[in-house]
């Protein structure tokens, strides 16, 4: 018989409770209000759950704080059915892709954990699912599994996409791989699945996995030990050295044991550093307010 079990996530940066609207960056002109100071307008997209899938959703401006989502586990752990779903302040579900805010400002962005560090198996949010909780993923019915435990807490940005239609020139003309921005989070504290963290993107790996790009955002939460003395891909390997090698080979390497090729990499198979992430988190964030919008077929994507 499946279970559900109702967990609040911590606010585990600290921050004081500061609601978060901005979803999407626009590339319009500024707008200069009355005191002449110009600033960026920003766009926000929402979805009005609706009990038909083919019925039309407006679009406002909403964004969740962090203290206020819940996590809600259904089933059991390393089975199939097992769920990982998020709740907002009401106890609706809510979408960890879609409704958690992307940007908290001054460049620091909301990470959503799938897999903690030290783990093996291999959660992912179900982009094709209602809400699109976590689950394990499978293949050929078979719950899949790390061939060893990923050594760093593994995730996504929310309101982040990698369009499948889009070929990156700078990246070997590879298409995206249809899902949110992959995180690698490289503190010293094993987080918790559903947990969210403040984090600072630091760096941009370019892996291309079976021809679709594949990024890779290596980042540290905020409330790291660390945190303060790390602010560009070259701080890393000052303070976490030969971590960076360590995250292309564990990636280039993991689809090894099971017989399939070693993964690639682009830019050179090196690190871009903090600017470049910060480019790809908007880049990929505009791609995401197109496909909430529709302005770009979703196909399977859940954009509930």
């Amino acid at each position: 018989m499946a279970t559900a079990r109702v967990l609040a996530v911590a606010n585990t940066t600290g921050t004081a409770a500061v609601a978060t609207t901005s979803c999407f960056l626009s590339k319009a002109t500024p707008f200069f209000p009355k005191n002449g100071a110009p600033y960026r307008t920003s766009l926000c997209f929402t979805r009005r759950l609706a009990s038909s899938s083919t019925t039309k959703r407006s679009f406002t401006c909403r964004a969740i704080y962090n203290p206020q989502v819940q996590i809600k586990e259904e089933g059991q752990p390393e089975t199939l059915d097992y769920r990982v779903f998020f709740l907002d302040g009401s106890g609706k579900k809510v979408s960890p892709w879609h409704d958690i805010p992307l940007h908290l400002g001054d460049n620091i962005f909301n990470f959503v954990v799938e897999i903690p560090k030290e783990s093996s198996a291999k959660m992912e949010v179900a982009t094709d699912e209602p809400h699109t909780p976590i689950k394990q993923d499978t293949k050929k019915g078979k719950l899949r599994y790390y061939p060893y435990n990923i050594n760093w807490n593994y995730g996504l940005l929310p309101q982040t996409w990698e369009d499948p239609s889009f070929a990156n020139s700078e990246v070997e003309g590879a298409f995206g791989d249809n899902d949110p921005v992959d995180v690698v989070e490289i503190g010293v504290r094993q987080r918790k699945i559903g947990e969210i963290l403040k984090v600072k993107p630091l760096g941009a790996l370019a892996m291309i996995d079976e021809g679709e790009l594949d990024w890779k955002i290596v980042a540290i939460s905020l409330d790291d030990p660390k945190a303060s003395l790390v602010n560009d891909v070259d701080d890393v390997e000052k303070h976490f050295p030969g971590t960076l090698t360590a995250i292309r080979d564990w990636f280039r390497d993991y689809k090894i044991p099971d017989g399939k090729p070693a993964n690639k990499f682009g830019l050179g198979s090196k690190a871009a550093n903090k600017d470049y992430a910060l480019k790809v988190i908007t880049e990929t964030n505009e791609s995401w307010a197109k496909l909430v919008k529709r302005s770009i077929p979703a196909g399977e994507l859940s954009l509930l």
